[in-house]
């Protein structure tokens, strides 16, 4: 990608590595777990010659922006003030908000709490739903043998322990086996987010991929190799072990729908959609969120949705603002 602007921007107290291109009206894209703002590198190309000043941080505990050491210091509301504080110091009065995975969520929160600053929102693989009925540690399942990986992530010091003993074979096996590209193996299919074994961890009953996903080449998977060398996973983890803590304060805004222009967009094999009670979530959106304009399931691909479809992303991404802006303007 050529023509970035690289910065760090001081936020909310914390120091967040901001990656621009082009002008006009903002679009703010939001990552997830395990990435980077480098996965939205087709996006970032796409969006600002259509127009667009794109703007891609790296999430608190992530990539070159800071790592807080308490772990406390992750919930979803932290986030959002960054965020909000990004807009202040970039000057920007309102914005767009897109994101995947964790960051789908993060957007849906910030358009749910500050729709005066993000007046409209794409959320990729994870759809709008109500507060769960309990704490998610005890709503996740877990028996003697096994439990979800929600909660071995929750769990101090241990999943980055599994995780950073060979970062490269890490992430081969989890953007694999969380892809599309797991489809087109015959001989077997692996969840990497779903029930994990007690004794196994996360990796040890994935098998180690022959080749990279198709739609992630060498140079690129390099990228986020060496991102995570240098970043470790704690930091991106502890989104995890705020789960209860974001329940908890999930309480004030209980039942506020998204009253903003919306798009959901979610892989024909996301690995989300195996979830128990996933499809009813999404098939629900349309009483949560009034102004949701489209949901789409994108054929032939997985989790990282922006990643592996680009094409068909940016195209739906585009005509939505498009739709946004003349809503605006009328």
């Amino acid at each position: 990608m050529v023509n970035l602007l690289q910065s760090v921007v001081e936020t909310n107290t914390i120091r967040l590595h901001v990656t621009e291109k082009g002008s006009g009206a903002s679009v703010l894209l939001l990552h997830g777990f395990p990435e980077t703002s480098y996965s939205w590198r087709h996006q970032i190309e796409a969006l600002s010659e259509a127009g667009y000043r794109v703007i891609a941080p790296d999430l608190r505990g992530y990539g070159l922006s800071d790592r807080p050491i308490d772990v406390g210091h992750y919930c979803i509301l932290d986030i959002v003030s960054d965020l909000v504080g990004l807009l202040d110091a970039l000057n920007i009065d309102q914005t767009v908000v897109i994101g995947n995975d964790w960051g789908a969520n993060i957007a849906w929160q910030c358009a749910q709490v500050r729709p005066d600053r993000f007046h409209a929102v794409v959320a990729l693989g994870v759809p709008f739903m109500r507060r769960a009925p309990m704490l998610p540690s005890l709503l996740f399942p877990q028996n003697d043998q096994a439990w979800f990986y929600t909660i071995y992530f929750s769990q101090p010091k241990l999943a980055e322990q599994e995780l950073e003993q060979d970062v490269a074979v890490s992430l081969r096996k989890i953007y694999y086996w969380a892809s599309s590209a797991q489809n087109h193996n015959q001989e077997e299919s692996h969840n990497p987010f779903s029930m994990l074994s007690k004794k196994d961890g996360l990796l040890g009953a994935l098998p180690i991929p022959d080749n990279l996903p198709q739609w992630l080449t060498q140079e690129d998977f390099n990228v986020f190799v060496q991102s995570f060398k240098q970043s470790g996973f704690r930091g991106g983890l502890n989104y995890y072990r705020n789960l209860d803590r974001n329940w908890e304060l999930q309480g004030a805004f209980n039942d506020v729908l998204i009253k903003v222009p919306a798009l959901y967009m979610v892989g024909e094999h996301d690995t989300g959609l195996s979830m128990p009670g996933m499809q009813q979530m999404i098939d629900e959106m349309p009483k949560l969120v009034p102004q949701l304009y489209a949901s789409h399931v994108i054929p032939n691909a997985g989790h990282w949705l922006q990643q592996e479809a680009p094409e068909q992303i940016n195209q739906n991404i585009i005509q939505f603002l498009e739709t946004v802006n003349h809503l605006k303007s009328d």
